[in-house]
């Protein structure tokens, strides 16, 4: 068996052939969504510790940049606009959840 000085283990390791197929999948490219924010939204970060201020926006870039429509369990307690055709999200209120209340601005939101 022989073994490639770039690889620690033979070639053979999961084919038990001396062959390497490399497979090269190109995806295209997707347009990042627009993300901007109410000016009230600053008033709603104001009632949140500034500690989580980097968290916040890191979850807004990461789960409305690409894939806004997409509902996940994770999502921050935030209220936004889509607008599919102009490719932009406007978040319009940014909250935090303590146990089964919302508060944005630090007022409590009844849903």
């Amino acid at each position: 068996m022989r073994t490639s000085t770039k690889h620690p283990y033979p070639m053979s390791w999961l084919t038990g052939l001396d062959v390497v197929t490399i497979i090269l999948v190109t995806m295209e490219a997707r347009q990042p969504f627009t993300i901007v924010y109410a000016p009230i939204t600053r008033l709603h970060l104001r009632a949140i510790p500034a500690s989580y201020y980097a968290l916040i926006h890191m979850t807004i870039e990461e789960c409305l940049s690409y894939e806004p429509d997409v509902t996940t369990r994770n999502r921050f307690r935030g209220f936004y606009d889509l607008d599919q055709k102009q490719h932009v999200v406007a978040i319009l209120a940014i909250g935090i959840k303590r146990g089964s209340r919302l508060l944005i601005g630090g007022e409590e939101i009844r849903l």
